[in-house]
């Protein structure tokens, strides 16, 4: 065998390698990694999509948390306050109250202490007519008598 000939077949061998190789394999074969790579490219750019979502969910979140508790503290704040004015108003209308009963208190000894007084008055009127009576030792007639007790009774 002469080695020219079988470089020249190895050549041919080989370059008949190459284009089947260029013609029906590699094409596949660069298909396949442009289509990983796209896969890849894809999942990379969905990551940074997803971790700059994320970071916007947390500062939505952040800034809504936030304004929960303004919001809390505004309705405790007002909470505060009303219970501050129900105690005022509750102390108000127990003092409103307080007077009321006091005022009804005094309105009933006042009309305790006249009728006290009004009967005071009868029975000392009376007691000076029977004195009167039994000083001079004679009956008073009836009109006579109720006239000396009205009298009596408004000179007390």
């Amino acid at each position: 065998m002469n080695i020219n000939l079988t470089l020249l077949a190895q050549a041919l061998s080989f370059a008949i390698l190459i284009w089947f190789t260029v013609k029906f394999i590699w094409p596949p074969l660069m298909n396949a990694v442009e289509a990983r790579q796209k896969t890849i490219a894809d999942g990379l750019a969905a990551g940074e999509r997803g971790k700059l979502d994320l970071e916007l969910a947390a500062k939505r979140a952040a800034q809504e948390l936030h304004g929960a508790r303004e919001r809390a503290s505004e309705i405790i704040a007002q909470a505060e306050k009303r219970a501050s004015e129900i105690i005022e108003e509750a102390k108000n209308n127990a003092k409103a109250e307080g007077n009321r009963i006091i005022v009804g208190a005094k309105a009933e000894i006042d009309q305790e202490v006249n009728r006290a007084k009004e009967g005071l008055r009868q029975q000392v009127a009376e007691l000076a007519v029977s004195g009167a009576e039994k000083i001079l030792r004679r009956e008073i007639d009836a009109k006579a008598h109720a006239d000396m007790l009205t009298a009596i009774a408004r000179e007390l």
